[in-house]
């Protein structure tokens, strides 16, 4: 059975706005709409939409802070929001939002934690040994939360969302604002949590790194529906994204004519050129390009994330469904 599943799943919200003394205007918003996935055991999935498609609600579905308006959501087999056993199975972390008090030292925060979960004393012990090792905090327990940085502080969250051994981890935009090395020391902690320990994963973030380098499985959200789930490559070939390549000949020459690719910058000797893996190989590509001029060099680059982004934010990814009624 998966840990995590969601069948048919919706959520609307109704905003009401005064237009005049005595009328006003709803308007329901439908912040995500028939979300139908699941997630086994052990999986690190990235959750990539962009602003507004529906990813922090999908969150606080599955952590029993909001409940569907329709549909069902079940973790481990239970509804999150009204089995709130469930909440010991699971570890999660809002951004930059705070669950660890702010004028208390960092290992007393961790201390009320470990009552709040009703941790055994021997169990919190060693979790917060490792914890402390993985996430290099040894310095900054006896340090008020408010004096850490931001880099500490979100190390300190992390060991605050996991201090009770949960399986289920769910973060939302846990690396923004970080520098490179504080982003590759969250990243590190982790993979070590994922393949080593075995707990799931669930991360929304825009930081395309994140999800190239930690995520086995893409979920994509658009205008609050999944629009894509799989294996990043399988994602790349459905939505049949492009290669790009750069070719550098010896001498300035017409636009090169390469069928199943296309033309798309010419600077001087260099020339740009675009291509499906479903049309063309790069093999054919360099093929056609040296049948008809001499290759000084030439750089191939590989689909993104990034490119999947910009394909969901030209589908009119940002803008929520909404129906107004006047009352």
């Amino acid at each position: 059975m998966p840990l995590i599943r969601l069948e048919d799943v919706s959520r609307d919200f109704t905003v009401r706005k005064k237009t005049s003394r005595w009328r006003r205007t709803s308007t329901v918003v439908h912040a995500v709409r028939e979300l139908d996935f699941s997630i086994g055991a052990g999986e690190f999935v990235g959750y990539l939409g962009g602003n507004g498609a529906g990813k922090s609600t999908t969150i606080k579905l599955l952590t029993g802070i909001l409940t569907p308006t329709r549909g069902r959501v079940e973790l481990d087999g239970r509804d999150p929001f009204r089995d709130r056993s469930v909440a010991y199975q699971v570890g999660a972390m809002f951004g930059q939002r705070n669950q660890l008090w702010w004028d208390l030292p960092l290992a007393d925060s961790f201390e009320q934690l470990r009552y709040i979960y009703r941790t055994e004393l021997r169990d919190y012990r060693r979790r917060l040994d490792e914890l402390v090792d993985i996430l290099d905090l040894g310095v900054l327990l006896s340090t008020p939360v408010r004096q850490l940085s931001l880099g500490q502080r979100i190390r300190g969250e992390l060991a605050a969302a996991m201090i009770h051994g949960p399986k289920l981890l769910f973060l939302d935009e846990p690396t923004i604002g970080l520098d490179v090395v504080a982003k590759q020391k969250i990243r590190d902690f982790l993979t070590v949590m994922n393949r080593e320990r075995g707990v799931t994963i669930l991360l929304t973030t825009h930081d395309l790194d994140d999800l190239e380098h930690m995520c086995s499985r893409l979920i994509l959200l658009s205008a609050g529906r999944v629009v894509g789930d799989g294996p990043i490559q399988d994602l790349f070939d459905a939505h049949r994204l492009e290669r790009t390549m750069v070719v550098d000949l010896t001498e300035v020459r017409d636009p090169l004519d390469v069928p199943g690719a296309r033309l798309v910058a010419v600077d001087g000797p260099r020339q740009t050129l675009k291509f499906r893996t479903q049309d063309i190989s790069a093999a054919q590509v360099v093929t056609a390009v040296s049948g008809q001029a001499v290759i000084k060099d030439l750089t191939l680059r590989e689909p993104d994330v990034a490119d999947l982004v910009h394909l969901l934010g030209r589908s009119g990814d940002a803008a929520p469904t909404t129906e107004g009624v006047d009352r």
